[in-house]
């Protein structure tokens, strides 16, 4: 990681002091994206990876560029274009001619950040570039396999308007996104804000946020977010909405195990920047568009009939209860006082 770390931040390593910290710096910059903020936050605290999708001009990059500022990640930025090569993403060995030997050139990927930037202009060759680093942390150039900095996280975007010179993600590298959060246009009062702040100060930038999180504090956060419990009957709850979707008249393949780690680490995270050690049903239920809808390969009937994923999943959550609230408190309860052991 790299950046001054502001002396008068003093944030604490708990994930709910962490958030709010970044969201309170990002806003000085950015207007409207809450919602990006918290989703990257829990990502990141849960050593997840994240789609963005949106037209263009709606502050993708900036969200991203603005959350390795305020945290202290070292951060680069990947183009994607139909020549971009693998090479380009991951490193390969340069000849030097004085020295007479190869030398490796690290790739953009070496970075606790990586934003891939309108990932579906590049080949499927080269998204596939990202499947070893996104899943295993690591990347191999020309047989020598090199470890990633931890943390390590993609943060993708994509324009879901043009359809010419781009590529649809394959399902085994969209299933490699913990989360898919698609982020809309501003209203009209976060508009007139952002024309009233750069009226005010044309060249606001990232460049104006200080860190407010060092590296220590991120990793005292990832460990509280882990002993965050969960109850029996949550499990349950994850367990029937996971299933649900491989048994929707709707859907040719539904969502895989790693969406089920995906609903436990992202409830556990969510609860934790809420101040909760203990996972709510909710927790649950609220991120289950951004960990299904890009999971979901519907049939051919549900293609024809221009089925929306989202519709999918909306019908999914409405379909299965929920545990009550009270239920995921008292099973809390029961195992702090049988030492944690309620399974």
């Amino acid at each position: 990681m790299s950046g001054t770390t502001d002396p008068a931040a003093g944030t604490s390593g708990d994930p709910e002091t962490v958030y709010e910290e970044l969201q309170t710096e990002i806003s000085r910059v950015l207007i409207g994206n809450d919602e990006g903020v918290e989703y990257i936050t829990i990502a990141l605290l849960t050593r997840g990876h994240i789609l963005l999708e949106g037209v263009p001009g709606i502050a993708k990059t900036t969200l991203a560029n603005l959350f390795a500022r305020t945290s202290g990640l070292d951060f680069n930025r990947i183009q994607m274009t139909p020549d971009t090569l693998p090479a380009d993403i991951t490193g390969t060995h340069i000849y030097r001619q004085g020295a007479e030997s190869f030398e490796l050139q690290r790739g953009p990927v070496f970075a606790n950040l990586v934003v891939a930037d309108e990932i579906n202009r590049a080949t499927p060759k080269t998204q596939s570039a990202l499947l070893e680093a996104m899943q295993e942390r690591r990347v191999t150039i020309e047989g020598e396999t090199l470890a990633l900095p931890d943390p390590f996280m993609v943060v993708a975007t994509q324009n879901p308007i043009e359809s010419e010179g781009v590529f649809q993600l394959p399902e085994a590298q969209r299933d490699r996104f913990q989360f898919k959060l698609t982020l809309d246009l501003p209203d009209r009062t976060d508009e007139r804000e952002l024309l009233d702040r750069f009226d005010e100060k044309p060249n606001l930038s990232p460049e104006e946020v200080d860190q407010v999180v060092d590296p220590d504090q991120l990793v005292a956060a990832r460990e509280t977010v882990q002993t965050v419990h969960v109850a029996p009957a949550v499990k349950e709850y994850v367990l029937d909405l996971v299933a649900a979707t491989r048994d929707h008249a709707d859907v040719a393949h539904g969502a895989s195990p790693r969406a089920t780690l995906a609903f436990l680490n992202g409830a556990k995270a969510r609860a934790a920047i809420r101040g909760r050690d203990y996972v709510i049903p909710d927790d649950v239920k609220s991120i289950a568009e951004p960990v299904l809808r890009h999971r979901l390969v519907l049939n051919t009937d549900a293609d024809l009939s221009d089925v929306d994923p989202v519709e999918v999943v909306a019908d999914i959550v409405d379909t299965i209860e929920p545990p009550s609230a009270d239920t995921a408190r008292a099973f809390d309860s029961a195992a702090a006082s049988d030492g944690g052991n309620i399974d």
